[in-house]
């Protein structure tokens, strides 16, 4: 992730020095850095939801007793994976039909921006999987709540 966004951050600015300052540019920046954006944005959900950094409304949740919370979690959790497997199937029928799809510019087939998607679902599906088979091990991962020792 670190080298798209340095990738990214090269090729926006040569582009803009090279537009504004010379009347010219590198026409295949444009393309690449919209590929590289999008691998890096979920990618970085993946990491998100791997460190349990995703955003989260606990206001109900932590008035309830333990036990229903620890339910709740599950349900929650139950209902991240089945978007998770919508978002697997979407992309994999995208990835599909639009792998012969070329992008005018790089040549690179638009079936790359659905793959992106098609690699979040799966990771965050399996590490959702994961914590709906093994919650201990999951709480043991998650960072303390707020109020909580660590």
């Amino acid at each position: 992730m670190v080298l798209a966004l340095v990738s990214m951050i090269v090729l926006v600015f040569t582009n803009v020095v090279l537009r504004y300052g010379f009347n010219s540019g590198i026409s295949i920046s444009v393309e690449l850095s919209r590929f590289l954006f999008v691998w890096v944005t979920f990618l970085g959900a993946v990491t998100a939801l791997l460190r349990h950094e995703h955003l989260s409304v606990t206001t109900l949740a932590e008035r309830l007793p333990r036990p229903a919370q620890a339910v709740l979690g599950r349900l929650v959790t139950l209902v991240m994976l089945g978007c998770c497997l919508m978002l697997l199937k979407g992309s994999y029928e995208q990835t599909l039909l639009n792998w012969s799809n070329l992008s005018p510019i790089s040549g690179i087939p638009v079936g790359v921006f659905y793959l992106a998607g098609l690699m979040a679902g799966g990771l965050m599906s399996v590490i959702l999987a994961y914590r709906l088979l093994m919650p201990a091990a999951a709480q043991s991962t998650a960072p303390p709540r707020e109020g909580e020792a660590s």
